[in-house]
């Protein structure tokens, strides 16, 4: 909307002055300056915005970083992309997105999430549009369990009123509170609206080490039988883990509704890493602090993680979650050897 004439008089002091044809030509000016500076392109690029209805996401750009940030986890990037791709290119989608991420510690599942954050929306874990909620940090207490389903729901619903491309992380599943998540059930159902809100182009991904014996002893199967690691398929493990997880007690998911009612579109298995793909994670993170990668200093940092099972040590038990210590105590063979490759 044009500014008033009498706002005008404010911003342009001297226009009572000017004659009657230079005064509609500041007005035009004035209020083409309005519309351009109000143009959502303008105002976007300085002030983050809820992308735009029919934004859809860079399909080459997730793969490339999920390729190039990702290791040893073929099967959560295959099941992860077409998910997520499938639903950003329907324009009417039935229900949100639901995701649950399961495997051990190191594995790569917040690393997952926070790159599908970044591609839904830039800023990612620092946006005002991404939520992220741990659960011995925001659910701490079992005798509040009925508070927090009232937070949580009235959390989920005023943001995505203001942004209905919303997403919401779950981390520590394995920890929550029996009961809590069941919250959020109507907003991952089949519904046009609840209470007058649409909730059905959020993305809510769960995360949690549940599962994950389930997971390692399928890796380890495959391994003994000869099978190759890439082989493995998610309806090898999918149904798995939806039942395991369902009926373990100490899974925030235990005896769920949104199980129950079938609300989680993808199990998503993270298989325990190899010695390679611990290498591959400590080069990353060499390059990462602007490091010359040495193979020597990967193969150490490599070498003092602890694998299982004991005899084959075949699988590394922290994942690639300890890389980042280990190498901290490298740190002055690694400066020293980059400063003398400079």
């Amino acid at each position: 909307m044009a500014p008033s004439v009498p706002l005008l008089w404010v911003l342009l002091p001297g226009l009572a002055a000017l004659e009657p044809l230079s005064v509609g030509l500041a007005i035009g000016v004035a209020s083409a300056l309005t519309g351009y500076l109000s143009h959502p392109r303008f105002y976007c690029s300085y002030v983050e915005c809820c992308p735009r209805d029919g934004q859809r996401l860079n399909a080459t750009a997730l793969k490339a970083q999920l390729d190039s940030r990702l290791f040893g986890q073929h099967l959560a990037k295959d099941v992860v992309l077409k998910a997520v791709l499938g639903f950003s290119n329907n324009p009417s989608p039935k229900k949100p997105l639901m995701l649950s991420l399961h495997g051990w510690a190191g594995t790569g599942k917040n690393f997952l999430s926070q790159i599908l954050a970044e591609h839904v929306h830039p800023a990612g874990l620092r946006s005002k549009f991404v939520h992220l909620f741990l659960a011995t940090l925001h659910f701490p207490h079992h005798d509040q369990v009925k508070l927090y389903k009232e937070q949580l729901q009235n959390w989920i619903r005023g943001n995505v009123s203001a942004c209905p491309s919303s997403v919401f992380i779950f981390d520590e599943m394995d920890k929550m509170h029996p009961g809590v998540i069941d919250a959020i059930k109507p907003f991952l159902d089949y519904y046009e609206e609840v209470d007058g809100v649409s909730y059905r182009k959020a993305i809510f991904i769960f995360l949690s080490n549940a599962g994950g014996d389930l997971i390692n002893k399928a890796a380890l199967d495959f391994w003994t039988s000869g099978k190759r690691r890439e082989d493995i398929q998610l309806k090898d493990l999918e149904p798995l883990l939806s039942v395991g997880v369902f009926n373990n007690k100490n899974s925030g998911l235990w005896h769920s509704s949104i199980i129950d009612r079938n609300l989680i579109d993808y199990f998503v298995p993270f298989l325990p890493l190899e010695h390679r793909h611990v290498k591959m994670c400590v080069r990353a993170e060499m390059a990462a602090r602007g490091y010359t990668v040495d193979e020597d200093i990967v193969q150490a940092v490599a070498d003092e993680m602890t694998y299982f099972p004991k005899e084959q040590k075949i699988y590394s038990d922290k994942g690639c979650k300890t890389v980042q210590a280990k190498l901290d105590i490298h740190e002055d063979l690694v400066m020293g050897d980059t400063r003398a490759r400079g």
